[in-house]
């Protein structure tokens, strides 16, 4: 909406120009006119779109053509003031005052017009039919108001039409001449239809019909009304009802009967609740709402978010086969004015064995969007209509941002459910086989994979200690000398070399060297293509000595030249080590069946959680005084329980130990 309208009144002197204004602003005739009013503002409290209004008188005889000529282009709307019984007055608008006002204004954006017929009251005919086939040539004629100033008829309603005829106007939205609403205006209420047809069956039954009134005018519909409504389009459209609900037919016909009845301020409410703006264009406000994010900090979806978004792919998966065909695909991003996902998205999530991206590849996409641009993310969830569906403020109320990686360090704990690693290599080291591993797809698979649809991330979750976490691989181009810092920002660094090749491992020493040896990102060796016969590598100690003398892991053996989807367990260890690159990690298992894992799955739990909250608040709640501290009795009560624990921890280490 708006802030401000601006409107101008032109036309030939003595026509009553000056006499509306002062008219509307005392509400009475003035008995002396000067030449011209003075620019008045009204306040929006007093106006019915609640809206403040400027308005702008014109004098011949006070203002220049260059006075003129400006006035004209900053004003929102202008209304041609004629006397309906000087004849000279008429034909001047369509001689001179229109085509004046055209040449004079932006041809994309016309300015509206309103004709106004002033001194009504000294004739007892209407102008009408003259003006009528005026209105008809010229499409930027919003209406025609006939007034008196003399007389105070239609004096306000002249000005609401103004108000009106800018912050609803019919340009946009109708073709007067073809008598239907225009491609722009139909495409806009045909995804907001889309939309709020939330089981997508291409019907806005009673319950959507409720929820979309009620969004846009903040009031559900009474039974009756509904009633009333499709009987309305069930009379004129034989195809605008089907199943007792409102098809996409009968929905446009509503809203071309709303502008035929003049009542445009119901087309542009729905409009703007929906993000349009006068352009019929999503605004950039609703497609990129402000969202604050710190240095060193990433973003996530929340639940709230996650929940949508399976609910869209609900109602796309139509066959419910957990997957979408290209079909499905392309109806979900028809509510988008190109398509957002490429053939490249099929490379970097996961896929059913037709190549049709999966749940979990679809929800892991939109994770990969928000973590690696998420302005691109906030502007999709914009397209779907995520603050209007999930009734949130804006997209960015689905955005999780998370605190600053230091704290987490300090802390020695994190909130965070996506985790970033970086793979280094020299060419043909397997970088890529290693990303497409991850997804599920052996060696086999990747070579019917094109070069031109190939992808440079790989995105899946990983279990780690029974809880679930995405792992967000990017595979760096191997320049050793230009690293841009993207390439260098993650939480964990995978450096991985062809044990086939003798110079490959050069290169990943080099990388750890120059750019993470003195970093608190932790690191990871892999040794791949260890299907292959492993060679010497030509450097001056061996990878696992290397590893060693650096305090890492030992090398990782790794291959995806296997018959069934390649072990994905390297791929829990990095979002271990990603998760805790504070600690140094006695078990790089991922078993759940061994002591470590074992040890790590029980501290984890709910259970012990809870056990420990409950411990703290009693211990803290209780006042411990100076005398208790000397009290013999206390000191007996401490280390009772203190022996009570040691020997429940040992016996639990036991029994682990013994299933293991």
């Amino acid at each position: 909406m708006r802030k401000d309208v601006r409107i101008l009144l032109v036309g030939e002197p003595k026509v009553g120009k000056t006499s509306l204004i002062m008219s509307l602003v005392s509400e009475e005739f003035p008995e002396v006119v000067p030449y011209r009013a003075e620019e008045i503002t009204i306040p929006a409290d007093v106006t019915p779109e609640r809206v403040p209004t400027h308005i702008v008188d014109y004098s011949e005889a006070e203002q220049t053509d260059e006075q003129l000529f400006q006035e004209i282009s900053k004003a929102n709307v202008i209304c041609i003031v004629y006397s309906v019984n000087n004849k000279k007055s008429i034909e001047k608008v369509t001689s001179h005052w229109i085509p004046l006002i055209t040449d004079n204004t932006d041809k994309d954006s016309r300015v509206p017009l309103i004709l106004v017929g002033n001194k009504s009251d000294l004739v007892e005919h209407s102008s009408m039919e003259t003006i009528l086939p005026i209105m008809n040539q010229y499409s930027e004629i919003e209406t025609c108001v006939e007034c008196s100033a003399k007389n105070l008829k239609n004096i306000s309603e002249l000005f609401y039409y103004a108000q009106k005829a800018v912050l609803h106007p019919t340009g946009p939205l109708y073709c007067p001449e073809k008598k239907n609403m225009k491609p722009l205006c139909v495409k806009a209420l045909s995804r907001i239809f889309k939309v709020s047809d939330l089981d997508n069956d291409g019907i806005l039954n009673d319950n959507e019909l409720n929820f979309f009134q009620r969004t846009c005018f903040n009031a559900p519909l009474a039974p009756q009304a509904l009633e009333d409504v499709k009987n309305v389009v069930r009379k004129n459209m034989c195809d605008g009802v089907g199943d007792n609900g409102l098809t996409l037919k009968g929905f446009l016909f509503l809203h071309t009967l709303f502008i035929q009845r003049g009542r445009h301020e119901t087309t542009w409410t729905v409009l703007r609740t929906f993000g349009y703006d006068d352009d019929l264009e999503l605004h950039q406000d609703y497609l990129f709402p402000p969202l604050k994010i710190p240095p060193d900090c990433t973003t996530e979806l929340n639940h709230d978010a996650y929940l949508f978004l399976q609910s869209v792919f609900d109602k796309h998966d139509k066959d419910r086969d957990c997957a979408l065909s290209p079909e499905e695909l392309k109806d979900l991003f028809d509510v988008f004015p190109y398509m957002p996902w490429g053939p490249d998205v099929n490379n970097t999530v996961s896929t059913n064995d037709q190549g049709w991206i999966t749940y979990q590849g679809y929800l892991s996409q939109w994770t990969l969007t928000t973590y690696l641009d998420v302005q691109r993310c906030l502007e999709y969830l914009g397209y779907l209509g995520y603050s209007i569906i999930a009734e949130q403020e804006s997209q960015s109320s689905g955005i999780t941002v998370t605190r600053d990686k230091k704290i987490d360090l300090q802390k020695k704990q994190t909130q965070r459910s996506v985790f970033r690693c970086n793979v280094f290599g020299d060419v043909c080291s397997g970088k890529s086989g290693f990303l497409q591993a991850f997804l599920g797809r052996n060696l086999m698979l990747q070579k019917t994979i094109r070069e031109e649809h190939k992808s440079y991330y790989g995105i899946s979750t990983t279990y780690v200690y029974g809880q679930e976490k995405y792992l967000l691989l990017h595979e760096v181009f191997p320049d050793f000398d230009y690293l841009s810092d993207a390439d260098l920002t993650c939480d964990i660094v995978c450096l991985l070399y062809d044990v086939s090749n003798p110079h490959s491992f050069e290169y990943c020493a080099k990388v750890f060297k120059q750019y993470f040896m003195d970093s608190k990102t932790p690191c990871m060796m892999i040794a791949s293509k260890c299907d292959l016969p492993e060679v010497k590598q030509l450097y001056i100690c061996t990878p696992l000595e290397f590893c060693r003398k650096h305090k890492m892991p030992p090398p990782q053996s790794f291959t995806c030249n296997t018959s069934a989807a390649p072990c994905k367990d390297i791929y829990t260890k990095l979002t271990t080590m990603a998760m805790h690159p504070h600690a140094r990690l006695r078990c790089m298992c991922t078993c759940n069946r061994c002591t470590f894992c074992l040890c790590q799955n029980f501290l984890n739990s709910e259970l012990l959680q809870t056990v420990r909250a409950k411990i703290y608040a009693v211990v803290l709640s209780r006042h411990i005084s100076q005398a208790d501290l000397k009290n013999s009795t206390f000191w007996l009560r401490a280390s009772v329980g203190a022996t009570m624990f040691a020997v429940l921890g040992f016996t639990m280490y036991r029994v682990l130990f013994r299933a293991r």
